[in-house]
């Protein structure tokens, strides 16, 4: 039956959802209505236009999801959508990829996991566009943002939040501590910082002598530009090809092993960008509209919320499920061959 006969009816974001959940190669409008029995080109690039897959309109399907725990902590980090063949793209700008390591064209998506540090599970609830040409926000003013909306909206338990370098900024710091609540984050080698109590300069983490005891235990330092009073306990930690120097709030952490566990799982936001980049085609979206793509991303953290949950109860992962897919396909191919071999 011909497309023509079904012209009235419109995709649903449970459609285009499900869509991202069972292409593996192609994640466009065009590949969506090629293979779709009822929708066209139009109707899905209406659908993308029309609906709001906004923060506040995914969270209701999330909030069930979460498994709330005091023994749990937020994951603050962003990504950069590879855009760098697009002209014509809403919401792309140049900015630093760290995947990339350059500077290139772009969507920026800033990302708040929550993690139930007793279970393991993790979800994200809430992530904010990169658009300072519209909102005027910088992405440490959309952490602060999500920070404060877990806490005072969202209700969430947790006792401590996680963050690289480039959000370690004082501001951010003390907002955290101001809410009572922990931080643990790298610092940039060339943060200076004074560990003698006034005595001498203050000198960058990298030149810090350090001690067998402080290297078990971490030691007291006050970062420059930090009132008096307010300090951190600094850890060095040895990380793959590197060594961190991480601060935190918690004066009464003395274990270093400890603070390589949580640093440890901050690495849990960067499983989910590569989920999904690689398995749920987050940067792939060829719309022009800022709404567009804002729905796109939308539409994908749900997909990625059926999969994990999926994943989870099955004792499997993302690239499994979506693997198995092709199998089956291969399985049906072998069998019963669309393109027999005849010439030989």
């Amino acid at each position: 039956m011909s497309k023509s006969k079904y012209s009235g009816l419109k995709p649903t974001r449970r459609d285009y959802c499900q869509f991202i959940l069972l292409t593996l190669i192609n994640y466009t409008q065009t590949y969506m209505a090629e293979h779709h029995p009822f929708f066209s080109h139009d109707a899905i690039n209406r659908y993308l236009m029309e609906d709001d897959v906004s923060p506040e309109a995914v969270w209701p399907a999330v909030r069930d999801a979460i498994r709330r725990s005091e023994n749990a902590c937020l994951i603050f980090d962003d990504t950069v959508l590879d855009k760098r063949h697009s002209f014509k793209i809403e919401l792309v700008r140049r900015q630093y990829s760290g995947n990339e390591h350059a500077v290139i064209k772009g969507i920026g998506v800033v990302n708040c996991l929550y993690v139930n540090l007793d279970t393991g599970e993790y979800r994200v609830i809430d992530w904010r566009a990169y658009n300072p040409g519209e909102d005027g926000k910088s992405k440490l003013d959309h952490m602060r943002d999500m920070f404060d909306d877990a806490l005072l909206q969202k209700g969430l338990p947790f006792r401590a939040v996680l963050m690289d370098s480039w959000y370690a900024a004082k501001e951010v710091m003390l907002h955290i501590d101001r809410a009572g609540k922990i931080f643990y984050c790298p610092l940039k080698c060339n943060r200076l910082v004074d560990d003698s109590q006034g005595d001498n300069p203050y000198q960058p983490v990298s030149g810090l002598a350090w001690y067998d005891d402080e290297m078990l235990r971490g030691k007291l330092v006050k970062i420059h530009g930090f009132p008096k009073d307010n300090k951190v306990r600094l850890f060095r930690v040895a990380a793959t090809n590197r060594t961190e120097y991480v601060a935190t709030n918690d004066l009464s952490q003395n274990s270093s092993v400890a603070v390589k566990g949580m640093c440890a799982v901050r690495w849990k936001v960067e499983q989910y960008h590569r989920e999904g980049k690689q398995m749920l085609g987050i940067e792939k979206c060829q719309c022009r509209s800022a709404l567009a793509q804002k729905n796109h991303i939308g539409c994908v953290i749900l997909a990625w919320h059926c999969l994990t949950k999926l994943a989870r109860k099955l004792k499997t992962n993302i690239y499994a499920l979506k693997k198995q897919l092709l199998s089956e396909y291969m399985r049906k191919e072998l069998r019963n061959p669309s393109i027999p071999m005849f010439c030989v």
